[in-house]
């Protein structure tokens, strides 16, 4: 049918014969002459019905958006003074000497150019949202991630594998999503929440360098980052340290950033220990274009009669920070209530504050807590956190827990209003997560990440003593504080991993039900090894600017977890419960 499409016409120059199949993008009148502009996978190009070709112009009058033409015609040079320097076309056009319309397409629910489009419509008509330029943008660039990482992987050895979607149900974070069995009524296979087992076998087995680009599933509340079913590129490799995965990870980031965006990423990134982390931002995916950070003044205020700041400085399990905003003494009353409203979100029981009209001036300070800490420790307050004339100091005291979640918050809050946040990208790696985390609710030990992950060397001797205490061979990439890849060392020998399960409260009967091949697997000579995998999506939406990842997923599902397309999940038949030796306990509706 089609010759060329669009971005190939400028080559072949004026005087070109050509035939270009698309839609019709725009269509205007012009004094009796009709400008189509026809839209393909390759760009627009201008298309020219002209009169003196009146069974074609006849043809061309019927034209309306989203028609799917064949056009041939000879390629021209556009009249001086007409070309469209923003379109690659821009300087030529067709002139149409034939004319088929293939198809015809009914009014359309919203016009393909509005920006602003609800997300149910958009949705719910995908095949349409998918046309507008902005979406196939965003899935070109997608496509350069995926195949300068496999490029990128393939010349330094790696093997792509691919791995089981239908396995066995071993939950230990989030849901799995359940696949009944015919073939075994009242069995259940269960859809992979990650490859993680297995391509630990796969090591086992001696491939030593493993990819996949894989599809992943977890039944859980959806946020703009979430999605039931997701994309990650799966790495694994033996015989390499964690700095030596660091190292060739980001070998891979900065090949993906130069290929997909044309943006050269200095390396090595930088590195953060969690509590490091933790202790400056309140956050383990601290985003690093932000100037704002904590300093600790829980030692300063451990007896002041601010009782608020001295119960925490006295609790080994609380803290007290300072938060400076440079030029933050302007903010009004209601700007530092509505702040304070933000914080108790988040647990916070209020949000104290000082300004810094003049740090030397007798007055020069603005506070109603000034009178509970003394001048000596507010001399030292103002001191440790650098404050100067016109800035504003917030502080956060109470439990660890709420004042790096409170302020966190509160942190990035800030500094998007106040425009405090450089353009550009940060990327880092945050390392040393505790191994374990403790559980209040079921009064136990759970693991941070999984618990296939490796402790480190020197906090064994904590495993079975003092479980809190011990730190993972672990490592996370966060980008502009999001986490958009994730991994560790993993446990290669049988021993260790039984007592990481023990220390979980994973008996050994259980660890043998859930976990027995992989226990089989590691007494068979399994090498050290490693690995980590990257959220496609995530790192798909902020390479492209998109608000949410259902912006680089072609058929994503809402926040309910269902799809307006397809109207899934939907019921099924009598006789396919029946099948399954499934009983439906819902009501039909």
């Amino acid at each position: 049918m089609r010759t060329h499409l669009s971005r190939e016409l400028p080559a072949l120059g004026a005087g070109a014969a050509v035939v270009v199949c698309g839609w019709v993008q725009r269509r205007r009148d012009h004094g009796g002459i009709l400008f189509v502009d026809l839209r393909d996978r390759g760009g627009l190009v201008q298309v020219v019905f002209d009169p003196a070709r009146p069974e074609v112009f006849a043809r061309a009058e019927e034209l309306r958006s989203e028609y799917v033409l064949e056009v041939s015609g000879i390629l021209r040079q556009r009249p001086a003074g007409t070309e469209n320097p923003a379109l690659p076309t821009g300087a030529f056009e067709i002139d149409a000497t034939g004319l088929v319309i293939l198809n015809t397409a009914d009014a359309l629910p919203f016009p393909l150019d509005e920006p602003d489009i609800g997300e149910a419509v958009r949705l719910k008509y995908r095949y349409l949202d998918l046309r507008r330029a902005v979406m196939r943008d965003n899935f070109h660039l997608r496509h350069r991630l995926i195949r300068t990482a496999r490029r990128y992987l393939e010349d330094h050895d790696f093997l792509e594998i691919e791995t089981p979607m239908l396995t066995r149900s071993t939950p230990e974070g989030a849901r799995d999503y359940l696949v009944p069995s015919r073939t075994h009524p009242g069995h259940f296979f269960a859809l992979p929440q990650s490859p993680q087992l297995f391509k630990q076998i796969l090591m086992v087995a001696g491939f030593e360098r493993y990819y996949q680009v894989t599809r992943c599933f977890r039944d859980e509340d959806l946020r703009a980052d979430r999605q039931p079913e997701f994309t990650q590129l799966d790495i694994e490799t033996s015989f390499l340290d964690g700095q030596a995965i660091l190292g060739l990870m980001e070998g891979l980031v900065k090949a993906v950033f130069r290929e997909t965006i044309g943006v050269d990423i200095p390396i090595p990134l930088p590195r953060l220990t969690f509590d490091e982390a933790q202790q400056r931002f309140g956050s383990d995916k601290p985003d690093l274009r932000n100037p704002l950070e904590f300093v600790e003044i829980s030692d300063l205020v451990r007896d002041v009669e601010f009782k608020v700041f001295a119960a925490a400085a006295q609790d080994p399990k609380a803290r007290v920070v300072a938060m400076r905003v440079p030029g933050g003494a302007d903010l009004s009353r209601k700007a530092l209530d509505d702040y304070a409203a933000f914080v108790a979100g988040y647990g916070a029981k209020g949000l104290a504050y000082i300004k810094v009209n003049d740090p030397v001036a007798e007055n020069g300070l603005q506070s109603p807590i000034l009178k509970f800490l003394g001048v000596a420790v507010v001399r030292e307050i103002l001191a440790r956190t650098k404050a100067q004339a016109g800035d504003l100091l917030f502080f956060g005291a109470d439990s660890a827990r709420v004042v790096n979640e409170a302020m966190g918050a509160l942190r990035l809050r800030v500094g998007s209003d106040r425009g405090l946040v450089a353009e550009g990208w940060q990327l880092l790696w945050v390392v040393d997560f505790p191994l374990l985390e403790y559980d209040e609710e079921h009064r136990r030990f759970q693991a941070m990440h999984h618990p296939f992950t490796a402790p480190r060397s020197d906090d064994l001797s904590y495993l079975l003593t003092d479980p809190g205490r011990v730190r993972a061979r672990a490592y996370d990439l966060v980008l502009n504080g999001t986490e958009v890849g994730g991994g560790s060392i993993r446990i290669h020998e049988p021993r260790l991993q039984e007592q990481v399960f023990g220390v979980l409260g994973i008996d050994a009967a259980t660890a043998r039900e859930k976990f027995g091949f992989l226990l089989d697997a590691l007494r068979f000579g399994a090498p050290p090894h490693g690995g980590l995998a990257f959220g496609v999506d995530r790192l798909c939406a902020l390479l492209a600017g998109a608000e949410s990842i259902r912006d680089v997923i072609a058929f994503p599902k809402t926040q309910k977890a269902t799809c307006p397309l397809t109207e899934a999940p939907s019921t099924v038949s009598a006789q396919q419960l029946a099948d399954l030796a499934l009983l439906s306990t819902a009501p039909r509706v």
